[in-house]
């Protein structure tokens, strides 16, 4: 799937995370599962172009106050909603970090290692993972899902990689898909603007490596979540099942329905 990633308008961090090898020789079938950065930008055409993909569930794992500030330009209608009004925060825990004294690249990136290693255990996480699940094995041919939150590519990752361990997708296309956000999300030519913007939101002067962890990603980051979560829950298959609810049957349903 050479054209997994769709461009937008006004949309970024917008692919399709199907047609990886799964379970049973099996292929995750084409256009049921997206994932994305937030909607709030949506322009009309890019409303239009969403529509024309049948999503009928989007799992939005971002904060109320994050919700609040960003705001909803899609789904207007005909989409079930998945998100949770726990967590709610005055100001994006990133920000309070980079708003200390002083940080550097090495402290940036562990920060974001140590969210990974919480992130799958927040009680709004658990509760709209589990709603995903819950709906994915709902879905009927023709019907397409979407996971987002801000960026995309947090959050969202997490809740992606267990989506492929329950299809069946091999750790290293896990990784891949993952990795990707940083070509599909521009980071490259994105980080020097982004830096600029950080420094002058909360007037530091930090060097563009402090801020790449909060706009790229790194296959350190999902390893330090699988790491957590297999040192808490024993496994991911345990971890699906005791913290999630996900029981083997419904993880049989779901790869029924997604995998061809």
């Amino acid at each position: 799937m050479q054209d997994r990633v769709k461009p937008f308008e006004n949309i970024r961090n917008f692919r399709d995370f199907g047609g990886y090898s799964g379970s049973g020789g099996r292929t995750i079938r084409p256009g049921m599962l997206y994932r994305s950065a937030q909607f709030g930008e949506a322009s009309e055409t890019d409303i239009n172009q969403l529509n024309a993909l049948n999503i009928v569930v989007q799992a939005d794992l971002r904060r109320p106050d994050e919700r609040e500030r960003h705001g909803h330009r899609w789904p207007i209608e005909g989409v079930e909603v998945l998100s949770s009004d726990k967590g709610r925060e005055t100001e994006a825990p990133h920000v309070n970090f980079l708003s200390r004294v002083s940080v550097n690249a090495e402290e940036a990136r562990g920060w974001m290692a140590d969210y990974y290693r919480a992130a799958p255990y927040k009680e709004q996480h658990v509760d709209t993972f589990k709603a995903w699940f819950d709906a994915l094995a709902g879905l009927s041919d023709g019907q397409a899902a979407v996971v987002n939150c801000a960026a995309g590519k947090d959050r969202t990752g997490i809740l992606c990689a267990l989506t492929h361990h329950v299809l069946g997708v091999s750790e290293a296309e896990m990784f891949a898909d993952y990795e990707l956000t940083n070509k599909a999300a521009n980071v490259e030519t994105r980080l020097t603007e982004m830096a600029r913007l950080f420094n002058q939101h909360i007037g530091k002067d930090y060097p563009e490596e402090v801020y790449h962890p909060f706009v790229g990603v790194h296959a350190d980051f999902l390893t330090a979540a699988v790491d957590s979560i297999t040192a808490q829950s024993g496994s991911l298959d345990t971890y699906l099942i005791e913290t999630l609810g996900v029981e083997e049957a419904q993880q049989t349903d779901i790869c029924s329905r997604l995998l061809a």
